[in-house]
Parts: C-alpha cells; sequence; structure tokens
C-alpha cells in the first residue's frame, strides 16, 4: 500500500481571530474542527491550491499524474478553506461550502457516485454546508455546518459507520448526534461529539476502537464514559486525543511505540502519555506523533526511520515523547504519514521527515530529520491531517 500526504498551507496575512477548537490562535491561525480536530485552518478566507509531491493517482488535482518536488498550482480549482489527504487521494471544502475530491477513486472514496478516478478537483453532491473533511486509508468522512457526520468509501470493516460493511461511493449520514470533530485512519475513524463524549469505529484488531474489546464496529461505539474530550487524530493502527484537561490519551496498535508509553505492547482502551497537563494538540501520522504543549514546546515520538520525530537522527522507535530542539514557540503541528510540518508563532513553517516523493516541497528528495525552514511558502494558516501520506498541497 502507497501512502498519501496532503498538507494545506496558506500564506494569507489575517488579523487575530480568537479562540476555536480549545486552542489560542496567533495572528495569522485559525483552529477549526477538521481532519484531527485541531487543523490549521484559514477558516472562511481561502486561496490558491498549490500541490508538490507524488502523483500518480492524480492525487495533487493537477489534470495529470506527474510528479512535482516544487509547489504548481491547480488552475480553475477556486477558493478553498481546508483540506485533507487519503491513500492516494485529496479531498477539500471551498470557502463557498463546497466539497471536492481528487486522485484515486478505490471503494469510491472520493463521494462522487462512482468509483472512476479523478485527477482534476471534482465536487461530490451539491451541498453548499459543508464545514470540514478528514480522508484515511480509503474512506473519508465529513463535517456540516450544521454538525451532521457523513462518510463514504471502503467499508469492509466499518469505517464508514452507518452499521453496514458496504463500500459507499457517496455521503452517508453517521447516526444523527452533532459532532465536533472527526478523524478518518487506515479502516478506523474517531470523532468527538458536540457533548465532549469520544466515539471510534472499524476495524478493531489491536484494540484501536478504544472500547476494551478486539471487535470490530461497524457503527459508533462510545470510548470509556468521560466527556471532557478536545480532539482526536486516528491513525493507521491506534489513535491518540486531548482533553479538555491538558492530557493526552493514546490506544491500539504500538508496534513503533506510537502510544508514547515507554514500551511497544498494544493497548485497547486509552492510556495516558506521561503526566503532563500542560498539552494543547496532538497530531497523528501513520506510526509517530507530534503534540505542542501550552508552552510552546514541540515533542514527538513513535516511528522515526524517516526523521519524522525531528530530533536530528533516524534512530527508531522513540518510546517516549522526545523533545524537538530548544524552541518554545511552536504553536501547531501536523503529521502526516511519515512526514511532519509545523508552524512557530512567527508564522513560519518548518517541515521535517519522509521526503521520498518531493513532499515537503524542498525540490529534492532528500530526507529531513529536523526541522527545516520553507521559504515557500514561508507561512501558513491550513493544514490537512491525515495517516497516511506522500503529496503535499498548500493554499497561498
Amino acid at each position: 500500500m502507497r501512502y498519501a500526504l496532503l498538507l494545506v498551507l496558506a500564506a494569507l496575512a489575517l488579523p487575530a481571530l480568537g479562540t476555536l477548537a480549545g486552542r489560542t490562535t496567533d495572528a495569522a491561525f485559525v483552529a477549526q474542527t477538521a481532519s484531527t480536530g485541531s487543523t490549521w485552518s484559514a477558516g472562511t478566507f481561502g486561496g490558491t491550491l498549490r500541490a508538490s509531491g507524488s502523483n500518480g493517482s492524480g492525487q495533487l488535482g493537477l489534470a495529470d499524474t506527474t510528479q512535482r518536488r516544487s509547489f504548481t498550482t491547480v488552475s480553475g480549482a477556486g477558493s478553498w478553506s481546508t483540506a485533507a489527504a487519503g491513500s492516494n487521494f485529496s479531498c477539500g471544502v471551498q470557502s463557498t461550502g463546497t466539497l471536492w475530491c481528487w486522485g484515486d477513486n478505490g471503494s469510491g472514496r472520493l463521494g462522487v457516485g462512482d468509483t472512476t478516478p479523478h485527477n482534476a478537483p471534482t465536487q461530490v453532491g451539491s451541498t453548499t454546508t459543508w464545514a470540514s473533511v478528514t480522508a484515511g486509508d480509503g474512506h473519508a468522512c465529513a463535517i456540516r455546518a450544521d454538525s451532521s457526520l457523513w462518510c463514504w468509501g471502503s467499508n469492509g470493516f466499518g469505517a464508514v459507520g452507518d452499521a453496514t460493511t458496504s463500500d459507499r461511493t457517496a455521503p452517508v449520514q453517521v447516526g444523527s448526534a452533532p459532532w465536533r470533530v472527526v478523524s478518518a485512519g487506515s479502516d478506523l475513524t474517531c470523532g468527538v461529539q458536540t457533548n465532549g463524549t469520544l466515539w471510534c469505529w472499524g476495524y478493531n484488531g489491536l484494540g484501536q476502537v478504544g472500547d476494551g474489546s478486539t471487535t470490530t464496529r461497524t457503527s459508533p461505539r462510545q470510548v470509556g464514559t468521560a466527556t471532557d474530550w478536545k480532539s482526536v487524530g486516528a491513525g493507521y493502527s491506534y489513535a491518540c486525543a486531548v482533553k479538555t484537561t491538558g492530557t493526552i490519551w493514546c490506544w491500539g496498535g504500538n508496534s513503533s511505540a506510537q502510544l508514547g508509553n515507554g514500551t511497544t505492547n498494544p493497548r485497547s482502551s486509552p492510556g495516558q502519555v506521561g503526566a503532563a497537563t500542560d498539552w494543547s494538540d496532538v497530531s497523528v501520522g501513520r506510526y509517530s506523533n507530534c503534540a505542542v504543549k501550552t508552552t510552546g514546546q514541540l515533542w514527538c515520538w513513535g516511528e522515526n526511520g524517516s526523521g519524522q520525530v525531528g530530533d536530528g537522527t533516524t534512530t527508531s522507535p522513540v518510546v517516549l515523547p522526545k523533545r524537538v530542539g530548544t524552541v518554545t514557540t511552536w504553536n501547531a503541528v501536523d503529521v502526516s504519514g511519515d512526514s511532519t510540518c509545523g508552524r512557530r508563532s512567527d508564522n513560519t513553517l518548518w517541515c521535517w521527515g519522509d521526503n521520498g516523493s518531493g513532499q515537503l516541497g524542498l525540490g529534492d528528495t532528500t530526507i529531513r530529520s529536523a526541522p527545516v525552514q520553507l521559504s515557500s511558502p514561508s507561512s501558513a494558516t491550513a493544514v490537512g491531517r491525515s495517516s497516511t501520506a506522500s503529496h503535499l498541497l498548500l493554499v497561498s
């Protein structure tokens, strides 16, 4: 299986916009309910879409299948507010509230009613009230302005959440509860409802649903009884979430120490990562995670074979959270597949990790084991997350 990274980046000079989804924003940074609860987003503002990286399935939206190692404008694609990546496909929400997907369409993962690949953005239905989108390995989900949740694509293990195992080529509503955030992983979906409860569904062979079992679930299953969950990220075989108390909790597969508890043993219910209570956000990748503290420190752990932990090495795994450098000005981070990008309070954008398809947009395919500042774009207000990765898109 190939992996596809989508990062949506924007260089918009925006005024301070306050607090949304639990994070205090800086002058050009707004958190929006999206793929893991705190996706970097330009909100109602939009920008031009550009793309770099792997493109064998047309996931860059450039109407071809040619790989790019630097950013190329996606012509005629409209103005974008947020987006996300799946395995060889992408989805995004435009500032008009319309939803678009493109790339590989196996199992109907584009949601456009067929299984034909599309190498340019193709509108999903005619609804104009979409607020956020998340894309996983073979399925995707999106939340509308009324907080309703809709999913589509590969459903062999119930990741769509409609109590069936039938693939869906168009969005189907998941229950009737209002949702704050949703995250699609590999045959796994997790979300937080507006009442602060946490729910997961899909494949559960390693306990990644988090309900204390290893039984696959085809509809949302509540994780514990807590009502203070803020955000969640679904990975390749695990998930992590942040509570309003500032604690991080992870569960599921742990072969690369992605649960951050010092072991490689799986667990079927949430376990706290350390004792810290000052975490503001966590981002889940393929087998690695990074998290930002309220102090502006950045910490990462898990798989590090491509330098995605950012500690200047490729020593793997990193079994406990490890601080990345000494900078105290980080305010957001995104792990997508085996690549990582972070944002500092001076609006500069830094990326590191896997770059085998040129997805870091640096003009080469050399991995980076420590954060490297991007000169173009030099800043960002939107990043879409995924547990699968090798292409990058930006809005500027």
